[in-house]
């Protein structure tokens, strides 16, 4: 099995990118599952119903969110009708929505689960113990391949987690700090880890951020508001890890799309193979 995973997905100039490369990379990796995070899609705070639907219909399967998972009212309803949307497992009991499901696809199945970090984020329930409580929900219904999309801002958090799942989860991505990490690796008991597949989205603003606002908080410490960067040349970044029957990794390989700059609003990509990290 075959999954791709996207990085964050930032505002328009991230869902230009999904859209005008998305259907390239499934065609040219032909992965039988693609997750994707969306947490910063609207604006760069937040998923709607319109943009999920698209994302879905791109050919994504399970999106994942994160901090931002709140920032658009309609995602309270939303986030009930869809299971295919996730919110962090790790949210209180009786908060709505799910942070775990199961795709299906051609004979296959693939459990998707969402944890949020707990260091420099609203502390939510312990992560560790939710995920040990998502694999006995996996494991009960037989699921072998398992993805982890571990929502942290500190790499050592994400690090633990992908350590204390070795063995147990085939692949375990960390998304929000925007970032792609050059870590991909296959760890000891066959679990695939990255600490951050990184953004998709502008490339020239701070976190896909313009950099006026970002500059203005440091220099001042004063409230400044954020707005995605709309301008520029925009980057596709992503994973994709091949799994045994067993359900352990056996490759991760990292890679990224870039617009050239050059070429006055067309996109031309130039891939970065990136690592390739797979069992001899």
């Amino acid at each position: 099995m075959r999954v791709l995973f996207i990085g964050d997905i930032v505002g328009r100039p991230g869902r230009t990118m999904l859209e005008r490369h998305l259907p390239s990379l499934i065609a040219e990796l032909q992965p039988h599952f693609v997750v994707a995070n969306g947490e910063n899609a609207a604006h760069g705070r937040g998923m709607t119903r319109n943009i999920a639907e698209r994302f879905f219909a791109l050919g994504v399967d399970v999106i994942t969110m994160g901090n931002h998972t709140w920032d658009n009212r309609e995602i309270f309803e939303l986030i009930v009708d869809e299971p295919r949307l996730l919110r962090p497992l790790n949210y209180p009991p009786g908060t709505v929505g799910s942070g775990l499901t199961i795709a299906e696809k051609d004979g296959l199945r693939l459990g998707v689960v969402n944890v949020m970090g707990r260091s420099f984020l609203p502390p939510l329930d312990d992560p560790f113990r939710t995920l040990d409580q998502a694999l006995q929900v996996f494991g009960e219904t037989g699921v072998r391949h398992i993805l982890v999309d571990v929502h942290a801002e500190a790499t050592a958090e994400k690090q633990a987690l992908g350590w204390y799942l070795d063995g147990r989860a085939s692949a375990v991505v960390g998304t929000h700090t925007h970032v792609q990490t050059a870590d991909a690796r296959i760890l000891p008991n066959g679990t695939a880890y990255i600490t951050d597949v990184g953004m998709t989205g502008p490339m020239n603003g701070v976190l896909g951020m313009d950099r006026e606002g970002v500059l203005a908080r440091f220099l001042t410490q004063l409230p400044h508001r954020f707005e995605v960067l709309n301008d520029g040349p925009r980057e596709l970044s992503y994973v994709f890890v091949d799994l045994d029957d067993d359900g352990r990794a056996t490759c991760i390989r990292r890679g990224r799309l870039v617009e050239d700059a050059a070429a006055e609003g067309t996109f031309v990509p130039a891939q970065d193979a990136g690592d390739d990290a797979s069992v001899s």
